[in-house]
């Protein structure tokens, strides 16, 4: 797979998708402490499956371990996309 040099955010992308994890947004700390606990470290691949009805909460894949994540931890950290 290649990564694309597209930043964006894990709420742009569309279900089947899967980008690479960048790095955190500044004053995330309390927050980013618990991503990082959950397996949300710089560099993983994470794929999205699913949105819920109104957007939240983000189904998501990573290290083989399903994953839901609220609007607002999902915009704590920029992806680049990943073309298959």
């Amino acid at each position: 797979m290649k990564t694309s040099q597209n930043k964006t955010k894990l709420t742009n992308l569309t279900p089947g998708q899967s980008a690479i994890l960048e790095h955190y947004v500044p004053d995330s700390f309390q927050a980013r402490q618990k991503l990082l606990a959950m397996g949300l470290t710089p560099g993983v691949e994470i794929r999205v499956i699913r949105f819920a009805p109104l957007g939240d909460p983000i189904q998501i894949v990573v290290r083989e371990c399903a994953l839901s994540l609220r609007k607002e931890e999902a915009l704590l950290f920029d992806v680049s996309r990943v073309i298959p």
